[in-house]
């Protein structure tokens, strides 16, 4: 991490969504400068699976030598963005930074998008950041370093961004349209900037940025059924060929060798087709027994989730890991707790991705795995995931 510098002494920087996360993280960074930080977020009490709130934020930040100013503000809602800008500017005497970092995520396809959930993105990722900013422009303009930082990615328009989480990838890009047209709108005035981190997380894929886009495309493509294409004329072969060959079969030795080269032409393209969806038998249990060795009370205590797995196909079913109680639990059916993030795929890509032959950010963003529930418990897996490769 880049050492302070002081630049930030004094600077009063108004932050959506800093009760936790990446949020709270620029707000104790600009806190050992001596910044004042104003914690525009909702959450009041504590959450049973999400830890922080925004007098306890409060409570971190002025411990890291900065002042807070904590405010209740849902970002939908206009009266209290307004209300947290008022109480700022009288608190500490005007903004000079906004950080638009509230946002909401889900990493759902059309279909499986409900309406709540589309207006949630829509309202807060675009339409908060919006007002937020338009609350805020009056007093940055008055400010020497005058600056706006959204939390959003690059506008890029490659359709794998948009196929497996089209709402979102809208919500998202919102935020960016508005980075560009401020921008332009307050150049000389206020610099627009946004920031769009890099996990390095396999499991939760770096969205939006092209680095391996083709080697993905070509996995998604690859689900084409080319094999059975190539089949369909072997069928229309055998019309031709003459039934008195066939007959003449036994007398003549010669015949006979056109007769091994159809056969032989069938069977392999059926075998190869087939072998890939088919796992050993016993593949996803022996991957759990050795999932469940590896667990220990360390593992449960750094992860404390509930996962559970519906895969398709032989030796497939509703899986659990357990990684709340004591010990850790695998088993086959649902776990006895609410999972806190459900992973759909056949069994063949489980085994694959446990072992390491397949990536979980290719296996996602080509629609071999689907992920509901909660994404930051998703990525802690892939810590034990890259313990089990080795093993597997």
């Amino acid at each position: 991490m880049l050492p302070n510098t002081g630049k930030l002494a004094g600077c009063t920087i108004f932050i959506t969504g800093a009760s936790r996360g990446i949020g709270k993280a620029i707000a104790l960074k600009a806190a050992k400068d001596g910044a004042n930080i104003v914690i525009a977020a909702k959450t009041t009490q504590t959450h049973p699976k999400l830890p922080g709130t925004i007098y306890t934020a409060a409570e971190e930040i002025e411990a890291a030598g900065g002042k807070a100013l904590p405010c209740v503000v849902d970002v939908r809602d206009e009266e209290q963005i307004t209300s947290a800008v008022e109480r700022a500017v009288e608190r500490f005497g005007g903004i000079d930074i906004l950080v638009n970092n509230a946002s909401a995520i889900s990493l759902t396809n059309t279909l499986d998008t409900p309406t709540k959930r589309v207006d949630l993105m829509m309202n807060v990722n675009t339409r908060g950041t919006y007002l937020t900013s338009k609350a805020c422009i009056p007093f940055l303009r008055k400010s020497k370093v005058a600056h706006i930082l959204n939390l959003s990615p690059p506008l890029n328009l490659n359709p794998l961004w948009f196929k497996q989480h089209c709402a979102y990838t809208i919500a998202k890009y919102g935020m960016s349209m508005c980075v560009l047209g401020m921008a332009e709108e307050f150049r000389g005035e206020i610099a627009v900037n946004a920031l769009w981190p890099k996990t390095g997380h396999p499991l939760l894929p770096d969205f939006f940025l092209d680095e391996h886009p083709d080697e993905i495309m070509k996995e998604t493509e690859s689900h084409a059924p080319v094999p059975e294409v190539k089949e369909e004329k072997p069928q229309s072969e055998p019309q031709p060929p003459p039934r008195p060959q066939l007959q003449s079969q036994p007398p003549p030795p010669q015949p006979s060798s056109p007769q091994p080269q159809l056969r032989p032409q069938r069977p392999p393209p059926l075998l190869q087709q087939q072998q890939p969806s088919r796992p050993h038998f016993g593949a996803v249990e022996e991957t759990f027994r050795i999932v469940k060795d590896s667990l220990s009370d360390e593992v449960v205590k750094a992860t404390q989730a509930v996962y559970q797995f519906e895969l398709s196909g032989e030796d497939g079913g509703t899986w659990f890991l357990d990684l709340k109680s004591k010990g850790g639990k695998v088993g086959h059916g649902e776990p006895s707790d609410r999972a806190d993030v459900v992973m759909s795929m056949t069994t063949d890509d489980f085994v694959k991705m446990f072992s390491g032959k397949l990536k979980p950010t290719m296996a996602f963003m080509s629609g071999k795995l689907k992920i509901k529930g909660n994404m930051a418990l998703a990525i802690k897996l892939e810590k034990l995931m890259t313990q089990m490769n080795a093993k597997l």
